[in-house]
């Protein structure tokens, strides 16, 4: 089988006043197959959100090499990073991200629209979606009128609905409660499964890395099992 996200040796270094130099993830290996769920687990301050930024093709790494479904990607020209994001990824973020004025049904609709799907096909898949995750009766309320973990869920169905091969998760369930991150977190799981997506998901939360497949460590910059 050929990894769907290959990182090879991946570095990350930020340069300081004084000409000091910050090394954020320092030679990484990293490997997801199609339909796997793997949890990067460390504290805050420990490069997960550069990860995957830089697994999500949103940065570049200092050195190393990124392969996605085969593509070298890390050194690859923007207008092919951005043709491989919109192929083959979907993101989820801590702040959830949507657009104020937009309804939940509205917001999901935006990134099939922007990828020129008809009107018809993106409403059946929006709401299609947005049932799935438990919110057929909030689908014209906007995100003011929904709760923390219904806007989660409103940004999951974004990221699923034009059908990515992989989810890149950033702490999803950051700023939720208890009861609604694990809300969230089976959503995100269950939803993914069914559309054979693969799930790169940063957490802090032991709890929330407990429903993925696989569990890698990230301290200090530095990725083990």
């Amino acid at each position: 089988m050929t990894h769907l996200l290959v990182l090879e040796r991946v570095s990350r270094v930020v340069g300081l006043p004084g000409g000091r130099a910050l090394v954020v993830l320092d030679e990484v290996d990293l490997t997801l197959d199609p339909g796997e769920i793997v949890a990067v687990v460390g504290p805050s301050g420990s490069g997960k959100s550069t990860l995957l930024a830089i697994a999500g093709l949103l940065d570049r790494p200092t050195s190393g090499e990124v392969w996605v479904a085969g593509h070298r990607a890390a050194r690859a020209a923007e207008c092919g990073r951005c043709r491989w994001r919109e192929a083959t990824f979907g993101y989820v973020f801590q702040r959830f991200w949507l657009v104020p004025h937009l309804s939940a049904l509205e917001n999901v609709e935006l990134p099939l629209a922007q990828r020129g799907i008809g009107r018809r096909e993106r409403r059946e898949r929006s709401v299609a979606m947005l049932a799935r995750l438990g919110l057929g009766d909030r689908l014209r309320h906007r995100p003011a009128e929904l709760s923390g973990g219904e806007q989660q869920r409103v940004g999951i169905a974004r990221a699923l609905a034009p059908r990515p091969k992989l989810v890149v998760a950033d702490e999803p369930t950051g700023s939720l409660d208890a009861a609604a991150a694990g809300e969230v977190i089976a959503c995100l799981v269950e939803a993914a499964r069914e559309l054979e997506a693969a799930v790169l998901l940063a957490t802090h939360d032991e709890r929330v890395a407990a429903a993925a497949d696989r569990i890698l460590r990230l301290e200090a910059g530095r990725l083990a099992s």
